[in-house]
């Protein structure tokens, strides 16, 4: 329960202000006030003197929100918790995005825990990624104790044990949860080659196969469906097609094929297929209002960031294909947590970057918020950074010179403020964090250094076994827990390539009654088989409608309308 713990008091600011002692009643969850404003509307105390230093009270004016908001903790200035001055986030600033940071044990986890909770008690449902398995308590009231006790009157916390309305998934079923899956047709070729690490070319290449899938009615449901098209295009009898969908290289095919079929080995079929996930589930609120947490197991794939990581990106660019436009709205549809958010980004394409550039950008109008955690800010492309609107720096360590580096860089990506910022961020006690978020009026809020709230659901992962029982318990598991495997482009090119075979071994025949004539010349076996009656007969009855009906996104997603 590391957020929770009793923490050293963070680093005081670079000047040393005239300090007064400040009141300590009223509510606990009160407006950052005491007795009474100035005209102002700074805090003051009873007898009417200022009760805080005056850098904290410009800092306590720039956090009284008016409307509904997520209280995360309270100030800490000049080495001390200023409980009346609560730093608090508008909730509807939350679809401007944000970043959680900090170094491994600095409360990240236990950060995101208490602000999914808060969103969810008013009625935003919330998508976590648990990549460690410590997240699921979220569904499970927390257990009280003395450092919850003492974390909770330092910040004027009311504390109580409350879960939260959960759903729980896995991918391709692997651990616990209802199994998530994509078919590839709607997975696409930019986010299939970050996971098959292809280089750009590759990719490239592998979008002309889909192209062509999606032209000639074969849809990829699953990787055998989408090998069988590479295979075809690379044999004898497919080499002509290539020519036909912007001259692709029957080498680079093979390394494409080659990829996949090594991919296979590794274990990721289960991941491709049907039944493929409605991501409007995502966007459940339970019958009491509150917004479902839906949370992501992916303790048994953490050997496979690429996959995972990709997959996440998935979700996001689907819910953003379907979701109709908003504008700004009261507060979000939906929460995106991007846990373990640097795996996203290593080694990716220009292509990719730029999309996921577009998606977050455009995504806001859309009432999806999506915050990326990670350890640094530098782990975040600049051009994606400077669309996070809401920050919460946890601690960073400063123990070698790269570290140093990152340090000085993170320091320039917040405002200016009274604080020494170098000093505060290797200073911060576990459960500490310098948080600056945009105000109702879309303006940056001061740099406040916060000791936060400890969440009310239990802070740490949920036993196997009532996991297993509130998965199977699930009214969606029923829908997506069996495997579907139907007819699709491996088994409609197979039944195309064994009726050309039949026609062959019958052509020899029908010559000779004939009486021998020669037909005035052979069609090739790719025109047989793409010209036969079989094949025409699919393409009519499946493919023609099915490519009417895709259209891919920025991120080359695709999905038939619902």
């Amino acid at each position: 329960m590391s957020d929770s713990e009793t923490v050293p008091a963070a680093t005081g600011p670079r000047t040393d202000p005239a300090t007064a002692a400040p009141t300590t009643g009223g509510a606990p969850d009160a407006a950052p006030r005491t007795a009474g404003t100035t005209p102002e509307g700074h805090p003051e105390a009873a007898g009417g003197a200022p009760a805080l230093p005056e850098e904290a009270l410009k800092i306590a004016s720039g956090y009284a929100f008016s409307g509904p908001a997520l209280d995360l903790g309270a100030l800490i200035w000049d080495g001390r918790c200023l409980p009346d001055v609560q730093i608090r986030v508008p909730l509807p600033m939350l679809n401007r995005h944000g970043l959680v940071a900090g170094a491994t044990g600095t409360g990240k986890t236990k950060t995101l825990q208490l602000i999914a909770e808060q969103l969810s008690a008013q009625g935003v449902p919330v998508f976590l990624a648990d990549v460690k398995g410590d997240v699921s308590g979220v569904s499970a009231p927390g257990l009280p104790g003395a450092k919850v006790q003492e974390r909770a009157g330092e910040v004027h916390q009311e504390w109580a044990p409350a879960g939260c309305p959960a759903e729980f998934y896995a991918l391709g079923g692997m651990g616990h949860g209802i199994p998530l899956r994509a078919t590839v047709t709607s997975f696409g070729p930019v986010l299939l080659s970050k996971v098959l690490q292809l280089n750009r070319t590759q990719e490239q290449s592998l979008g002309l196969i889909f192209h062509y899938a999606d032209q000639k009615g074969l849809e990829l449901v699953d990787l055998k469906d989408l090998r069988a098209v590479v295979a075809f295009l690379t044999s004898d009898e497919g080499k002509q097609e290539l020519k036909g969908i912007g001259g692709l290289s029957t080498a680079t095919a093979g390394v494409i094929l080659r990829s996949l079929t090594a991919f296979e080995a590794q274990g990721m079929s289960p991941f491709f297929g049907e039944p493929e996930f409605d991501t409007s589930e995502l966007l459940r609120t339970a019958s009491e209002g509150r917004g479902v947490v839906s949370v992501l197991e992916l303790p048994a794939v953490q050997d496979k960031p690429q996959l995972f990581s990709t997959f996440l990106m998935w979700l996001l660019a689907d819910l953003f294909h379907d979701l109709p436009e908003v504008g700004d709205a009261d507060k979000p549809k939906l929460v995106f947590f991007f846990d373990e958010a640097h795996l996203l980004f290593n080694d990716a394409s220009k292509a990719f970057l730029d999309s996921i550039t577009q998606t977050v950008r455009l995504i806001r109008s859309k009432g999806v918020g999506v915050f990326f955690v990670t350890q640094t800010p530098k782990d975040v492309p600049g051009d994606v950074l400077a669309q996070l609107g809401n920050r919460v720096q946890h601690a960073l360590r400063a123990f070698t010179p790269d570290d140093q580096k990152a340090l000085k860089a993170t320091v320039k990506t917040f405002p200016d403020s009274a604080y020494d910022l170098e000093e505060v961020l290797t200073g911060l006690g576990t459960g500490e964090a310098v948080v600056t978020v945009l105000s109702e009026k879309g303006a940056p809020t001061p740099v406040a250094v916060t000791r936060l709230r400890a969440p009310q659901s239990l802070m740490g992962p949920v036993e196997g076994a009532a996991l297993d029982r509130a998965v199977q318990g699930s009214p969606l598991y029923g829908r997506y827990a069996q495997a579907v495997d139907r007819e699709s482009a491996y088994e409609k090119l197979t039944a195309a390539q064994a009726a050309e075979r039949d026609a062959g071994r019958e052509a020899p025949q029908a010559a000779r009654s004939a009486g021998g004539r020669r037909p005035k010349e052979e069609a090739s076996v790719v025109e047989q088989v793409v010209g036969s009656g079989l094949f025409k007969s699919l393409a009519r009855s499946v493919g023609t409608q099915i490519g009417r009906e895709i259209t891919r996104s920025i991120f080359g997603t695709a999905r038939r309308r619902r």
